[in-house]
């Protein structure tokens, strides 16, 4: 069966997009579930067709799909899950989207720009969903971008724990890689013991894509164990950066720290060697083989997923996962 009963009036189906159905599968298994059998293709001139295999009538859908390149496919063939959920009169649709898609364009940095985050939420919401569950959101304003429920939900925990395992007695200062990103450090920070914070000061092009220049640390990390942290890698290039200024500062180690593994090329090339002691993140997104290296630990986020769903099924808490910081 495809469906987890709470009772005699209420199911819950999980359905997958297919980018990334391994996570799927966890989440699945971890709600002792299976998934919605689905069939999905695509026609010769790139449209997507999507048909469940069983019935949603009345049932509470939550549609899951991971954003890797080409992420506009992925999106779009999550938007008609959804459409098709919608016409198959299922109870309640929500959409699973652990990295959120357009997040980087949540604001107008200069006049003309899109705001493509609240077009993503309008999307979602004109195909149908009732809700949106994400996973470290590059900014909290996003969740005002969709009329109705978002869950967000935080990878702290379960990366922070791993870390501090890691590290065991050393001397820890958690690093943000820029300004913007204290908030969360500042949680990080916490996590960890109540660790000292210290930010990289980066430069940036507004007119250059996936650009930024690491220029100098601000913080004590001379002889410590910094454990640099960021929501996303993408090329790498910004945090490999912020590497070489800490090593240059004295930093004794670095360890990365990432939810979302972007890793568009040459990303793992500059991981790699970048001299960082470890980098860890976790399966948000699909990660191929070829851009695995030694230093990388992947960390599964389906426990995640699997409990934040099951809380919205039930009628729940979700902030209840975080510990009253959702």
């Amino acid at each position: 069966m495809s469906e987890l009963s709470h009772n005699v009036d209420k199911k819950l189906v999980l359905a997958s997009g297919r980018a990334h159905p391994e996570l799927a599968e966890e989440v699945a298994k971890a709600l002792g579930t299976e998934l919605l059998p689905m069939s999905a293709y695509d026609f010769a001139n790139g449209e997507i067709y999507v048909r469940s295999g069983e019935s949603v009538r009345g049932k509470d859908v939550f549609v899951i799909q991971a954003h890797p390149a080409p992420l506009n496919n992925w999106l779009m063939e999550q938007l008609i899950m959804v459409d098709s959920m919608k016409r198959a009169s299922a109870r309640r649709i929500t959409v699973v989207a652990p990295f959120y898609p357009y997040a980087r364009q949540d604001k107008k940095g200069r006049g003309r720009e899109p705001i493509s985050a609240r077009l993503v939420a309008d999307l979602f919401k004109a195909a149908g969903a009732d809700r949106i569950m994400s996973v470290d959101l590059h900014t909290a304003q996003i969740q005002g971008f969709f009329d109705g429920p978002v869950d967000h939900l935080f990878a702290i925990p379960l990366l922070a724990d791993y870390i501090r395992d890691l590290v065991g007695e050393d001397q820890v200062t958690v690093v943000s890689p820029d300004t913007g990103r204290v908030r969360v450090a500042e949680q990080w920070a916490e996590r960890l013991g109540g660790a000292p914070l210290a930010f990289v000061h980066k430069s940036r092009d507004l007119t250059v894509p996936n650009q930024a220049v690491s220029k100098t640390v601000v913080g004590q990390v001379e002889g410590r164990t910094c454990v640099l942290i960021d929501d996303m890698i993408d090329t790498g290039g910004t945090i490999a950066g912020a590497v070489k200024v800490l090593k240059d500062a004295g930093a004794k180690d670095v360890i990365i720290a990432a939810t979302h593994a972007v890793f568009s090329d040459p990303a793992a090339q500059r991981l790699a060697e970048c001299g960082a002691r470890e980098v860890v993140v976790t399966d948000t997104l699909p990660i191929a083989e070829s851009k695995r290296f030694e230093t990388l630990t992947v960390l599964s986020i389906a426990p995640l997923l699997a409990r934040a769903i099951k809380e919205v099924f039930e009628d729940g808490s979700v902030t209840s996962l975080f510990d009253g910081n959702a």
